[in-house]
């Protein structure tokens, strides 16, 4: 399971890696949200090179406007303090979705 992310200096250290970031930010209300938690573990568990975390989008407003999160639930790809990737919600609501977002972004960017 993704550790949760509680604060905004959390949110920073967890971005600054030089290993690829991998935060979904999500809201308690959504659906979707709900339905990701089902199968996140077993992505998670696919994909031991990368660091999950999760991120209530109501919480950190500011976080969330600041790298345009405008859909829950949205992934979002960080390296070295940078967004490197970002899957919006439109199109993270399927375990293949968002498999094949993390495949592509491997082979590209990471």
């Amino acid at each position: 399971m993704p550790q949760q992310i509680t604060s905004e200096a959390q949110f920073q250290e967890a971005i600054a890696r030089d290993t690829p970031t991998v935060v979904e930010f999500y809201t308690t209300w959504c659906p979707d949200c709900r339905r990701v938690s089902g199968f996140l573990d077993e992505i998670v568990a696919r994909h031991t090179d990368k660091q999950f975390y999760g991120m209530n989008s109501e919480e950190f407003p500011e976080i969330s406007d600041r790298y345009e999160v405008k859909g829950a639930p949205s992934f979002l790809i960080f390296r070295n303090g940078e967004k490197v990737a970002h899957l919006h919600s439109r199109w993270a609501k399927t375990e293949r979705e968002i498999e094949e977002f993390l495949q592509t972004m491997e082979s590209k960017t990471l």
